[in-house]
């Protein structure tokens, strides 16, 4: 009998579990070791989306359908420069994209039926656990800083990157409609990156229920992403007047 991950079953609630553990375990293993040390391992660990994306390219015979363009995978290349650099820019941008690698974790409907330790549960769980995990870990261990001035940045990087990815899944339909490209199963490609075509989970298809049209539906996700990030960065500055206080 084959164990599948499902979705809010005992092993998928389970597995979450463990991902916040395996997490704070990292914490713990790096806090006391030199910045080189800590360095080396986040960084050797950045990569594991850059497999995830090469796995699903390959293995799956429709490259088309596994393109780097959702927002995890958009965070997979970019962790491996943040972790090398930890430039503000790139770091704090991550701290949002960590949040949709934790809803990919929680929201896994479109591996709900991956069998529990076969490759395509590896590819996904542990390459969405570190993209979450680490850039967090990158402030933790105060590899970088934490910066309320990248606020904006990261708010028109995020609406860049998904208004180009749009125009992406646009151009790829239609090529794919006009000359009748099929996947293995033979079905019409049709792809949906970032989910701008239409919402593939319920989160989403909250917000499609509002807005009812390709694209503008994630918008009010702005107003969602503003409160989540000054909530961050005001818990942030919260934490160092007092800290600040307590010293004086």
């Amino acid at each position: 009998m084959t164990l599948k991950w499902g979705t809010f079953g005992i092993t998928h609630l389970l597995s979450l579990v463990v991902a916040i553990l395996l997490n704070v375990g990292l914490y713990f293993l790096l806090k006391r070791r030199s910045r080189r040390v800590q360095l080396t391992v986040l960084g050797v660990l950045s990569f594991a989306g850059i497999a995830a994306i090469l796995f699903n390219l390959l293995r799956w015979g429709s490259p088309l359908e596994y393109l780097p363009f959702h927002l995890c995978s958009l965070s997979a290349m970019l962790l491996p420069i943040a972790v090398l650099t930890r430039k503000r820019i790139p770091c704090n941008l991550l701290l949002l994209w960590s949040l949709g690698a934790f809803v990919a974790l929680v929201l896994n409907y479109s591996v709900a039926e991956a069998e529990l330790f076969s490759w395509t549960f590896f590819f996904y769980y542990f390459p969405h656990m570190l993209e979450c995990g680490i850039p967090i870990l990158l402030f933790k261990l105060r590899l970088s800083e934490l910066s309320p001035r990248c606020i904006l940045p990261t708010v028109g990087i995020t609406l860049a990157a998904y208004t180009a990815i749009h125009a992406i899944n646009l151009a790829v339909n239609r090529y794919c409609l006009t000359h009748h490209v099929l996947n293995p199963s033979g079905e019409l490609v049709q792809v949906n990156y970032m989910f701008s075509i239409t919402p593939e989970n319920p989160l989403l298809a909250l917000f499609y229920q509002w807005i009812p049209h390709p694209y503008w539906y994630m918008l009010p996700v702005i107003a969602v992403v503003v409160l989540y990030l000054g909530a961050i960065y005001g818990i942030h500055a919260l934490i160092r007047r007092r800290r600040a206080g307590h010293k004086a």
